[in-house]
């Protein structure tokens, strides 16, 4: 425990002599553009009277009661799990006209571009199944009837990559092979943008028509290399997809370089689905910055109260550590698990789509 105080007022003293984003003036958007990461003036302002309000709300609140959970025993040491339960619902999956649809894309065929599949189409060849006779292209459309006859969502997911955007709806339609039960959803909160410890790991999964949320947050710096332990436990298994939004670019990378560390082996490799891609597709002319919190609350009507903006995590995680109050840690928690839990009803409410399920 001294080891991991020390770790603790190290990453205190970082945190307090680092800031990682800068506060413009409202409604400057050339300043808000020119920042980087950055946050507008009346954000700051009311994420510093919420942490005077949650240091006074919860001067006196034991961490214990505040966030009931289970202690879990890893190889690494010791981490706190929360759990929450909601009643979660999915579509019905039918990837029958999808399916149909893949199969008269000429254009999965390699040496297929479309103006070639318009002059094939033009001249009878409608499916890759014609193709399979065709004395030019017939080895190059058996080979992608063989993939898709496999039906490896794997396979499916890079066919549809390599020969289109990895938004496509072929691309998120392979999720349609998962049972609901072998989705990983993942959230992360950090101490910063690069190379600083994550603090709190949100992961959702599908239970017995519940969606459980397990967070994981460290009560202390030092216990990040068990809570990273715990996380990767939830990729054993010989079936698992990973659902993130901005996972690609963020989440995932993050957790690896924070394995790789500690020396921890890195979470296998699934199929990664990130949100994040497929609703730019869907809805970047109508909804231009895409962001989690705009989509959730236009698609769904989901209302943020007392929410902690992202690049202030760091310091009331700070102030946590600092005061010893646990009050600060009440919005990250919050915003984590719903982060989770909205990156989950997007990506169902987009498979719904694709999918043509009823």
């Amino acid at each position: 425990m001294q080891a991991e105080s020390r770790i603790g007022a190290l990453w205190q003293q970082r945190m307090a002599a680092l800031r990682e984003y800068s506060v413009v003036r409202d409604g400057n958007v050339f300043g808000a553009g020119l920042a980087g990461s950055c946050l507008f003036s009346s954000e700051y302002d009311r994420a510093r009277a919420l942490l005077g309000r949650l240091l006074s709300e919860y001067e006196s609140a034991s961490f214990e009661n505040l966030f009931p959970g289970s202690l879990i025993e890893t190889k690494n040491g010791t981490c706190l799990s929360l759990e929450h339960r909601e009643p979660f619902t999915t579509p019905a999956i039918d990837t029958k006209l999808l399916d149909e649809e893949m199969l008269c894309d000429l254009t999965l065929v390699k040496g297929i571009g479309e103006r070639s599949a318009a002059r094939l189409r033009a001249r009878g060849w409608k499916t890759i199944a014609d193709l399979a006779g065709h004395p030019r292209f017939r080895y190059a459309a058996r080979e992608v009837l063989d993939r898709l006859d496999r039906a490896d969502p794997r396979e499916v997911m890079d066919l549809a990559g390599s020969r289109h955007a990895k938004s496509h709806p072929f691309v998120l339609g392979a999720a349609g092979a998962f049972a609901r039960e072998d989705f990983v959803f993942l959230d992360i909160e950090t101490l910063g943008l690069f190379s600083r410890p994550i603090i709190l790991f949100g992961v959702g999964t599908i239970e017995s028509g519940n969606f459980v949320v397990r967070q994981y947050l460290l009560r202390d710096i030092g216990e990040e290399a068990a809570a990273l332990t715990a996380l990767a436990d939830h990729f054993v298994g010989e079936k698992k997809a990973l659902v993130t939004f901005n996972g690609k670019a963020f989440d995932l990378p993050y957790v690896q370089d924070r394995l790789a560390y500690y020396g921890i082996p890195p979470v296998a490799r699934v199929p990664h689905f990130d949100v994040l891609h497929f609703a730019r597709r869907r809805w970047k002319g109508q909804y231009p910055s895409c962001r989690l919190g705009e989509l959730e609350s236009a698609v769904f009507g989901v209302k943020r109260d007392d929410d902690v903006p992202g690049q202030m995590v760091p310091e009331f995680y700070e102030t946590y550590l600092r005061t010893k109050n646990c009050g600060p840690l009440v919005p990250i928690v919050g915003h984590n698990r719903q982060d989770v839990i909205s990156t989950a009803r997007l990506f169902f409410y987009l498979l719904g789509e694709t999918c043509g399920c009823c």
